[in-house]
């Protein structure tokens, strides 16, 4: 057992902990707490149990579709309290579907940042630390789902098939989701700085 505990491979590669800055474009609350839609805000107080109110608060939440090792509707930590999406990101997959504008708010996001590049990719365990004093901790990439894409179809009636189309064109593009590691209140036009965390790839000892 010790062995395997100090092999490590003669070409691992890590990468260094960095920063990167970015900016708030946006912040987005929950009209109703069984809205899948949000709505454009000023600001967004955040608590330990994430958007007071929203859908997505709390500690714990039930398991779905993403967690196939639990049966549907286990109790599990709450890891996806907050939706962040990238403007670059949403450009990106607008074009890709071939439609004018694709908003934050018809996805479900919560806060929009521009200046992150390739926002999707940071790593788990990134910190988003906003000028305010908020820290949000990255869980990991948000998968496309058809019930986003379907959100986004009814913005474009004449258009078929954009809610399968959406799964297709937004995979690593669709944002974050994290939790609230300290509270605090988020604005518009805010900076907010991205703490990358030491990263490698992980590989089985052989």
């Amino acid at each position: 057992m010790a062995d395997h505990l100090v092999s490590l491979p003669d070409d691992l590669q890590v990468t260094r902990k960095f920063k990167l800055s970015g900016q708030v474009e946006g912040v987005f609350g929950t009209p109703a707490i069984d809205d899948f839609q949000t709505l454009p805000v000023d600001r967004l107080e955040l608590t330990f149990e994430g958007i007071p109110g929203d859908r997505h608060a709390g500690f714990t939440r039930k398991s779905g579709g993403r967690e196939p090792w639990y049966p549907r509707g286990t109790e599990m930590c709450n890891e996806r309290q907050i939706s962040i999406l990238s403007v670059e990101e949403l450009g990106i997959i607008a074009e890709r579907m071939e439609i004018p504008d694709l908003k934050s708010e018809w996805i479900g996001g919560n806060i929009t940042l521009s200046g992150v590049p390739n926002l999707s990719l940071v790593p788990p365990r990134t910190r988003l630390v906003f000028e305010g004093g908020l820290v949000i901790r990255v869980d990991g990439d948000n998968a496309p789902c058809r019930f986003a894409g379907a959100a986004i179809a009814k913005n474009y009636p004449d258009r078929d098939g954009l809610d399968l189309l959406f799964a297709q064109k937004a995979r690593r593009l669709r944002g974050l989701v994290g939790f609230i590691e300290k509270p605090g209140e988020v604005l518009v036009g805010e900076a907010v700085t991205a703490h990358i965390p030491e990263q490698w790839i992980y590989q089985p000892v052989s």
